[in-house]
């Protein structure tokens, strides 16, 4: 058998403590068990342990006492308490004291298995966590691009190489992909950086307006034009114009644009004076366009032109090593000041998701989620219902934990008090207060 976990079990009842034992190591944990909690702590200096089970009341020392020096001497350590009935409000100021969960006397094997599980999934995770940050803070000083994606590395020593020159650039991706990014990634690693990068939205633009956005125009020019304006090619002279979706210029200013291109020359709109300006041109698109090409909607000139070089971004459901990263990288940028957590039940919804938005809408999701986390901690019921309905609407079916949460949620809006609503869902309160602390509600 494979073993899951090393664990650490305090407590000062022989029976218990045999019990605990072999239903853990039935599960597969190796176990070290003490009676003496004296011993329990000498034995922490020697092996590193993922879980404690510890007893709230035994002697020399009680479990709260334990507590604080497991979490002076192993801080990494996962800390469970183990509780009789009538003991739960000492159990909650243990969780308040660091406690991760507290596991309530008399259970069955089958019940200290599951939970044993679902404790050493919290423990990976935050060791996962802690793994990441040192990985975010390794990346950031390194590049302002968070990526482990091989591919993604690859497009950003791309960028990297080219980024000293004067080459057009066409970048493609989906939208949220981090086209922009990329884009000043380029001009930031130029001789160009201090001077202006200028942004081009071409999606935002009327048809009538793009020659004038692009060149400029002289007063008189067209209904409007009341006096002279500079375009952006001559707003970005010596530094870089970035075209976002370039695929969506209309086929007669194309003409002119692959005339910049070749000549670094145009007119205003308006006036016979050929001008010249040094800017660099970057483009993006979320569409392939050798789609474009085909419908007859993109010149080829311009195409190749533009296609230089061609950096192409994963989206982020092929990223899968950095779906993490960038969460608590997000989660630090909308959390400056705190240590916001993301619990097991939500981390299965995020990494389960397809994110059509790509990393956009992660950035959005953690921002919204951790307004919404009042406790310190991101739960399913904080996540947009996209996120919480995804596996059901894959299924047509609710997952037995989202049944539970509704029923839970039903029972508490209906019943005058906790002591009811644990009796009308037959289950004891401790076992409420987990499920309500587990959903968030």
């Amino acid at each position: 058998m494979i073993q899951r976990g090393v664990v650490l079990v305090v407590d000062d009842e022989p029976n218990i403590l045999k019990t605990l034992t072999l239903g853990l190591e039935a599960a597969g944990f190796k176990v070290d068990g003490f009676g003496n909690p004296l011993d329990a702590l000498d034995s922490i200096g020697n092996t590193v342990y993922d879980i404690a089970f510890i007893d709230l009341m035994m002697q020399p020392i009680d479990g709260m006492q334990f507590l604080k020096e497991l979490r002076q001497r192993s801080p990494f350590t996962t800390p469970v308490m183990i509780t009789a009935h009538g003991s739960i409000d000492s159990a909650v100021e243990a969780i308040k004291n660091g406690a991760f969960d507290f596991l309530q006397k008399p259970f069955d094997l089958r019940e200290l298995q599951i939970f044993a599980n679902k404790v050493l999934d919290h423990h990976k995770l935050e060791d996962e966590v802690r793994s990441l940050r040192q990985q975010l803070a390794t990346i950031q000083q390194s590049t302002d691009i968070i990526t482990r994606n091989p591919l993604m590395r690859q497009q950003i020593e791309l960028a990297q190489q080219v980024a000293d020159s004067s080459i057009t650039v066409l970048i493609e991706g989906e939208s949220g992909t981090g086209k922009e990014l990329i884009a000043q990634f380029i001009h930031r690693h130029s001789s160009r950086r201090d001077k202006p990068f200028v942004k081009v939205n071409c999606t935002a633009l009327a048809e009538g307006l793009f020659e004038s956005e692009l060149f400029g125009h002289v007063k008189g020019a067209f209904t409007g034009a009341l006096k002279d304006r500079e375009g952006r090619f001559e707003a970005a002279d010596g530094g870089t114009v970035f075209l976002d979706e370039v695929g969506e210029i209309p086929q007669s200013t194309q003409v002119k644009l692959l005339r910049f291109l070749q000549h670094r020359e145009f007119e205003r709109v308006g006036e016979n004076n050929t001008r010249k300006v040094d800017a660099r041109v970057i483009a993006a698109t979320n569409r392939k366009l050798s789609d474009a090409l085909q419908e007859g909607s993109f010149r080829e000139d311009l195409y190749y032109r533009l296609n230089a070089v061609r950096i192409v971004l994963p989206p982020l459901r092929d990223r899968s090593e950095d779906l993490l990263l960038l969460m608590y990288h997000f989660l630090k940028k909308y959390s400056p000041h705190a240590e916001i957590q993301v619990s097991p039940e939500a981390m299965k919804l995020f990494s389960r998701y397809r994110w059509p938005g790509n990393v956009r809408e992660l950035e959005n999701v953690i921002e919204r989620s951790v307004l919404l986390s009042k406790n310190g901690t991101i739960e399913p019921v904080h996540l947009p219902s996209e996120l919480q309905s995804f596996d059901a609407n894959k299924s047509g079916l609710l997952s037995l934990e989202d049944t539970e949460r509704q029923q839970i949620k039903r029972v508490l809006q209906v019943a005058t008090d906790l002591d009811e609503a644990s009796r009308m869902l037959e289950i004891d309160p401790a076992t409420l207060w987990r499920k309500r602390k587990k959903y968030g509600l």
